[in-house]
């Protein structure tokens, strides 16, 4: 069973591409499925087809739909939401103050997560295609299960007894033992479907990405900082689609049509050129620019066979054994004591223009590419090293961030 995502600059056609992958899909023989989690739906005009939040059979083994997370909102999350409410309330929390602290950011983007790993897990289609948000958004969607689980892990530690500990002498105050082991399997059960979402999301063998993108300067730097954001988050890019792709004109054709033709070709594929190098193992994949919008299953399955001709749709290029996200080396010293020195390697393929922070919070260090963020957790040497310098080194796919320690001199003992 395979998930595959389509992401990109607004514009670029990415609902077009996920909308034809799915028709050339079912029109093989396999069951499949194509849902839209942009709250700007458009899949529908792109089908042809009504859709709802239900999948809607458009075609022989083809469904489609629109996820609206904020129908989702009350049912799914209200639950969970009360139990909290409660567990607050019995804390003491003023009743406004807990309502306020109960709604957490991004529960609408958590949930039309939810409801593709649901579609995914159903077994009903031998292929789910998402047709994502704008890549901002998506970035967001893909990086909210491990954020929000180390988040739930901070608040209510996963060691169920010092949890049980804590509700049940919040209870004893409030006499509602009961209510608050609600809210404690109410908790687990939201842990667990993080870990879940994040599971399926990092299943390199189930899940891909595919961005799409137009071959202009601009939106081809928006994906180098997508390339480097989800490879900060172990994520997995199968494809570059680049769209709209302009063929150049034949020789004999003269005049300022047929310069213009030409400019824009040499263009675009130079910045192919430069996509290619930065991608390493991505494939990149030139649509050409067709004449009339395909819309319509018909339309969107030829152009599907354009870009696909032999390969299957599906398919999970074959890639080398992925790059760590981090590698330890001891540049000096032995065993751990005042003179010995590590370096912490973090492979941010094309990270060498982007703005970086770091940051250090307990035994994790901060990673900030961008708009992006995630909290990486430190090997076990290191959390009694101290960070003196962070560097990057490299280009393109073979960026990295190296990350200098030394033993913090209050912890350190000579081996």
């Amino acid at each position: 069973m395979r998930v595959v995502l389509f992401t990109g600059k607004g514009g670029v056609g990415k609902t077009t591409l996920a909308a034809a992958t799915a028709a050339l899909l079912a029109g093989s023989g396999r069951s499949a499925l194509v849902v839209s989690t942009d709250p700007a739906h458009s899949l529908g005009d792109a089908l042809d087809a009504e859709l709802g939040a239900d999948p809607t059979p458009v075609a022989e083994n083809l469904w489609a739909a629109h996820i609206e997370a904020r129908h989702l909102l009350e049912g799914a999350w209200g639950e969970l939401q009360g139990h909290l409410r409660t567990m607050l309330a019995g804390a003491g929390v003023d009743e406004l103050v807990a309502d306020e602290l109960t709604v957490l950011p991004g529960v609408e983007d958590l949930l039309a997560l939810v409801e593709v790993q649901r579609f995914a897990d159903s077994g009903e289609y031998d292929v789910v295609v998402v047709d994502c948000g704008p890549t901002a958004e998506t970035l967001r969607l893909l990086t909210l299960p491990e954020a929000l689980s180390g988040y739930l892990e901070r608040l209510f530690p996963a060691h169920r007894r010092a949890v049980r500990g804590l509700v049940a002498n919040l209870a004893g105050a409030k006499n509602d033992g009961a209510g608050w082991e609600r809210t404690v399997a109410a908790l687990g059960a939201l842990a667990d479907q993080l870990a879940g979402l994040r599971g399926l999301l990092a299943d390199r063998s189930r899940t891909s990405i595919r961005l799409v993108l137009t071959p202009e300067r601009v939106v081809a730097a928006e994906t180098r900082r997508t390339l480097t954001a989800l490879a900060l988050h172990e994520l997995r890019v199968d494809a570059l689609m680049a769209n709209r792709v302009m063929p150049g004109p034949p020789p004999s054709l003269r005049g300022p049509a047929a310069r213009w033709l030409r400019e824009r070709a040499t263009e675009q594929q130079a910045v192919l050129g430069e996509l290619e190098q930065l991608a390493a193992d991505v494939p990149v994949t030139a649509v050409r620019y067709t004449a009339a919008e395909p819309t319509g299953v018909g339309s969107l399955r030829e152009l599907a066979r354009s870009i696909y001709g032999d390969r299957d749709p599906a398919g999970v290029p074959e890639e080398r054994a992925p790059r760590p996200l981090m590698e330890l080396r001891r540049t000096a010293g032995q065993g751990v004591s005042a003179d010995t020195e590590f370096e912490l390697d973090v492979a941010l393929p094309g990270a060498e223009d982007a703005p970086l922070d770091l940051a250090r919070v307990g035994d994790d260090m901060v990673v900030g590419i961008g708009f992006s963020r995630r909290m990486v957790s430190l090997p076990s040497v290191l959390r009694r090293c101290e960070a003196t310098g962070a560097r990057l080194e490299g280009t393109g796919a073979q960026a990295r961030l190296v990350i200098t320690f030394v033993p913090d001199p209050g912890t350190w003992m000579t081996s």
